[in-house]
């Protein structure tokens, strides 16, 4: 095939950017077709044994081939909704930050369970999390926090969830036990990389340094290694902590940036594409995208969906496929989507 020639090219990397992006578009390439023949084989392997579990009257074949079969349909289905990640960015890494709302420790103690929330997600897949910035609450939970997550298509997948998150429960800071509504906000931008040019002119930068927040032990920093980028022009921030190193923390804040302000682009781009939808959803205090209610009763909604589920404890787990396939459906369909309740 073309691709399998240009890579043994033996001048390939005389031009590493180009080498790189190239064996990227294979290796999807690769999963994607072999995908498919795995599926094809899978169902005429299922075919096959119904009829032969027809021909010797044997129903737990007939029973086992039929199973086969859902489970390609399963399988199936989440592969037709992973070409829906098309987006130049979509096969990316991404950072995700959650910040809490107005509320206080209540707010804050929410925030650290959406960072939970994701951080679960991420590991079912098997993707990478590493913390870049955190800001502890008071009394409890976090202020906010910035997460790198490491994995492929992560942003494709995870850029459906900006936006504001909204808990009620009984409150267990809450003496009289009473129910409390909290919010948190949530913000999703994907990892630069060689295919994507951003410049950011150091001279529209205020750069700040200060002293890590860790939670103690050996991760603790003695001198002021934390970098924080706040770009004036777009009142973007940025902070970077993760490393005892300020020159490395300052050269992950840029990185973060750039991302941030290319994120900012393309967010106008599909607000643009999606003027006349009624699904066009803002980040934003007054545009909360799921609700996440633990009292009276238990159920987790998604506002632009409309997908449900009674397992709110399963959500917080990291159960949030069905979300994020029906959110992305919607992007690029848009219009009503039609969901299964998830329980």
């Amino acid at each position: 095939m073309e691709l399998n020639a240009l890579v043994e090219d033996p001048n390939l990397w005389n031009d590493p950017e180009s080498a790189q992006k190239l064996m990227r578009e294979r290796t999807d390439l690769e999963d994607r077709l072999g995908a498919i023949a795995r599926l094809e084989q899978d169902l005429t392997d299922a075919i096959e044994l119904i009829e032969m579990g027809e021909a010797e009257g044997d129903a737990s074949i007939v029973a086992e081939a039929e199973e086969g079969i859902r489970t390609v349909q399963i399988e199936a289905a989440r592969r037709q909704i992973e070409t829906l990640l098309s987006g130049e960015a979509d096969q990316n890494d991404t950072y995700l930050e959650v910040h809490s709302g107005a509320g206080g420790t209540e707010s804050q103690d929410w925030t650290r369970m959406l960072m939970r929330m994701y951080t679960r997600w991420a590991e079912r897949r098997k993707f990478k999390v590493e913390v870049m910035d955190v800001a502890d609450g008071e009394e409890a939970g976090i202020k906010g926090a910035t997460l790198l997550i490491k994995g492929h298509n992560a942003y494709g997948w995870l850029k459906t969830e900006g936006g504001v998150h909204r808990l009620v429960r009984i409150s267990p800071f809450d003496s009289n036990a009473r129910r409390h509504t909290s919010f948190a906000s949530v913000s999703v931008y994907p990892v630069i990389d060689d295919r994507i040019l951003i410049d950011v002119k150091e001279s529209d930068c205020r750069i700040d340094t200060f002293r890590s927040s860790g939670a103690g032990g050996q991760h603790v920093n003695t001198t002021d290694s934390a970098v924080r980028i706040t770009h004036i022009p777009s009142g973007v921030v940025v902070a970077c902590q993760q490393e005892r190193s300020q020159h490395k923390n300052r050269a992950t804040a840029w990185n973060m940036l750039r991302a941030r302000l290319y994120e900012i682009e393309l967010k106008k781009r599909e607000d643009k594409a999606m003027a006349d939808q009624a699904a066009k959803t803002d980040v934003g205090w007054g545009h909360q995208i799921r609700s996440y209610v633990l009292q009276p009763y238990q159920l987790v909604k998604d506002l632009r969906t409309g997908v449900t589920s009674t397992a709110p404890s399963d959500v917080l787990d990291g159960a949030l496929d069905p979300y994020m396939e029906a959110a992305l459906a919607q992007r690029v369909y848009g219009g009503e989507v039609e969901v299964e309740d998830l329980d």
